[in-house]
């Protein structure tokens, strides 16, 4: 899997529940919120006043190492 800024958060956490520590460790703690699910990446990021490209470029690193 990879994610991008569109990616829904309920998409990453029911495809990728590993990359939920790293969500969390960005602030986000609210993964399990019912809206959340419904949030792409970038829409949390702005509420969480987190910025998106960091966020995705580090979800897809430790995706890439799960792969392996």
């Amino acid at each position: 899997m990879q994610v991008n800024k569109e990616t829904l958060i309920g998409e990453i956490i029911m495809k990728a529940p590993e990359a939920a520590p790293i969500l969390m460790g960005a602030g986000m703690h609210c993964l399990g919120c019912p809206s959340a699910q419904g949030e792409s990446l970038e829409e949390a990021c702005m509420v969480h006043g987190i910025a998106v490209e960091p966020l995705v470029n580090a979800i897809n690193e430790y995706l890439k190492t799960k792969e392996q």
